[in-house]
């Protein structure tokens, strides 16, 4: 990962030094890390976006996002978001927490266990995951990129048992192979080559499709560049390439999770399984956008 100063920073983000620094030392830009004095910013960190006015409440997605995450608001979209992508994205993955210790974790940053135990590591990756959502958000408008990806397991899986691992690595690309359903998955040291491949063909197209951003979460799956979390990461990237090209996103619930994996093991032979899952999990997320009195976003292929 390639990092920046504070002044070449603030040159990319046409604000001044002190906005530049002030932005990283209250945790605005994500991978900004503090060596001594000075920070170092990843080179493709987006500039954080402006707390928004009060006034009137946005019909658009994204924007009602942003507006209900600054302002802390319980109950709206953005709150209903962090607790089903959580939940479902996680529960799929093996993820042992209820929907209601998710709910009360989100809400109250604290769990009740009654005599059940709980894994750590579920508690932990539960936190990490509202905040990568938050991450998502505040990064939607911007291109995906090697460095955003990298940034998103980083949170993810901080903290976490693998994390104290010494083959484990977080932030970065696996350094074992791993295979994905019984099947072989690229070898280590190709992956950083086959995701920049990936990205550079799937960012050559200035807006995306349903079809390319479901596509692009097959092949990044095919991948499975890191080492654990490759779902979960898979999931997140498509919800913010929905949020950015103005398709309505979609969670993936744990009730959809058989046709999902089957949607991705037959994608060669027939990508309509995948796309169908995919295309249902999106009208349950368009009744909740009629709930919500949000827009509805454009959905070009249907």
């Amino acid at each position: 990962m390639k990092y920046i100063n504070v002044s070449e920073a603030a040159s990319n983000w046409k604000v001044s030094e002190r906005s530049a620094r002030n932005y990283c030392a209250t945790g605005k830009v994500r991978g900004a890390v503090l060596d001594g004095k000075t920070w170092k910013i990843p080179d493709d960190a987006p500039k954080p976006p402006r707390k928004p006015r009060a006034g009137k409440i946005s019909d658009d997605l994204l924007t009602r996002l942003q507006q209900e995450k600054e302002a802390g608001i319980k109950g709206g979209i953005y709150h209903k978001v962090q607790i089903e992508l959580t939940y479902n994205s996680n529960h799929i993955e093996g993820n042992s927490l209820t929907h209601d210790q998710t709910r009360f974790i989100f809400e109250t940053n604290t769990i009740g266990v009654d005599n059940d135990a709980v894994k750590v590591d579920d508690i932990v990756e539960t936190a990490n995951h509202f905040s990568c959502i938050n991450m998502i958000i505040d990064a939607a408008k911007y291109k995906l990129s090697e460095s955003f990806i990298k940034q998103l397991h980083l949170c993810l899986k901080s903290g976490t048992s693998d994390s104290r691992k010494s083959w484990f690595v977080v932030g970065d690309y696996k350094r074992m192979p791993n295979e994905v359903g019984g099947l072989a998955t690229t070898a280590p040291e190709n992956v950083s080559l086959e995701i920049k491949q990936l990205l550079k063909k799937y960012n050559s197209e200035k807006e995306k499709t349903f079809e390319d951003i479901v596509a692009f979460h097959h092949d990044f799956g095919q991948i499975h560049p890191f080492q654990d979390g490759n779902g979960r990461i898979g999931r997140l990237i498509m919800f913010k390439e929905c949020l950015r090209n103005g398709i309505t996103p979609f969670i993936i619930s744990d009730d959809l999770k058989g046709y999902y994996y089957r949607g991705l093991k037959e994608w060669i032979k027939e990508p309509g399984y995948l796309l169908d899952t995919c295309r249902t999990a999106q009208d349950r997320f368009k009744v909740w956008l009629d709930y919500f009195k949000i827009k509805i976003q454009k959905d070009p292929n249907r």
